[in-house]
């Protein structure tokens, strides 16, 4: 048994997120972060193994669903929500134990695609054989192409971001190499513009000044908002996401883990897969789309943004 791992406090602390999903927060952590420290301190299972764990029990909940009578539904509901709680303590015992590895989020993000595409199939085809009714075919394309569009939609929105992000800083660099050179400049040209100066003399000024500018406190650094427009438009979001974040949850209600607890546990628990399903792609789509409008407003800041460091530029030129 491991002695280094600490109190349960503490372990929630280096093992949570900051910020995640409701569900995660209100439904899954209070039970997966006990069983982290548990797994922890008393067994040498290691994240990956955890990660395979949770993919045999997907595939476990994957057969129950295809049975598809309501009492097996209920069955593949449990051990779906089983497996995404082992799905959440791999990544919390690599944080707890520095057993982290590329590999390990590589696995883990396949194995989760993997996952909600045959619990898809799955869950809609024991409902088609079930009921005869050729909706659920479509259904299972949409829960597959929806997961799949969520993904990818938000991996080009982060590496947007990361785009704009990275341009801003390339430019307030610019903009704070160009006012040294300026600054130097205007220097020599005094020095230029009196040549029968002391030179050396007003070297040893000038290295003076420097020196005390070297010692005196680093300015705040300049704060550049790329989300203005839309809490100005929306000022309720402020209020909203400062209550939720109070309390770890992201204001991305709607995100994929419930879209797939709508389907894979609220569905097949209340046995109304068909209404689950179509309410949770709905209202997973409306947030997707609220996201991507954000990103919209979130782009006109930047070119604002970018256009005030050029006329910087330009009046750093004029004087």
């Amino acid at each position: 048994m491991r002695r280094d791992i600490p109190p349960l406090d503490e372990v929630r602390r280096i093992t949570q997120k900051k910020r995640d999903a409701w569900w995660t927060v209100l439904l899954v952590d209070p039970v997966a972060t006990p069983l982290v420290r548990l797994t922890a301190m008393r067994t040498r299972i290691t994240p990956n193994q955890i990660t395979w764990g949770a993919f045999i029990l997907g595939l476990g909940s994957a057969v129950l669903f295809w049975l598809g009578d309501w009492r097996w539904l209920i069955a593949g509901a449990v051990v779906y929500h089983l497996s995404f709680i082992l799905d959440c303590m791999d990544g919390k015992v690599a944080r707890l134990t520095g057993q982290g590895s590329v590999f390990g989020a590589w696995l883990d993000f396949v194995f989760d695609r993997i996952r909600v595409m045959v619990c898809g199939v799955a869950l809609m085809a024991g409902q088609y054989e079930r009921t005869g009714d050729e909706l659920y075919i479509w259904l299972a394309l949409a829960v597959v192409g929806l997961d799949t569009l969520r993904y990818i939609n938000s991996l080009e929105i982060f590496k947007i971001r990361h785009s704009m992000r990275k341009q801003i800083k390339e430019r307030v660099k610019e903009a704070r190499r160009a006012e040294n050179e300026a600054e130097l400049a205007f220097m020599e040209d005094l020095l230029r513009d009196n040549p029968e100066a002391d030179i050396e003399q007003d070297l040893q000024k000038a290295r003076s000044a420097q020196g005390i500018a070297e010692a005196a406190p680093q300015p705040a650094p300049q704060v550049v908002d790329l989300h203005q427009e839309f809490r100005s438009r929306f000022p309720v979001y402020l209020r909203t996401r400062s209550f939720l974040l109070r309390h770890r949850i992201r204001t991305h209600l709607i995100s994929g883990i419930e879209f797939q607890m709508g389907v894979f546990m609220i569905g097949p628990l209340i046995d109304q897969v068909l209404w689950a399903t179509v309410v949770s792609g709905a209202l997973l789509l409306l947030f997707e789309l609220a996201i991507v409008y954000k990103l919209l407003l979130s782009t006109r800041d930047f070119t604002r943004t970018i256009d005030s460091f050029a006329e910087r530029g330009r009046r750093a030129a004029a004087v």
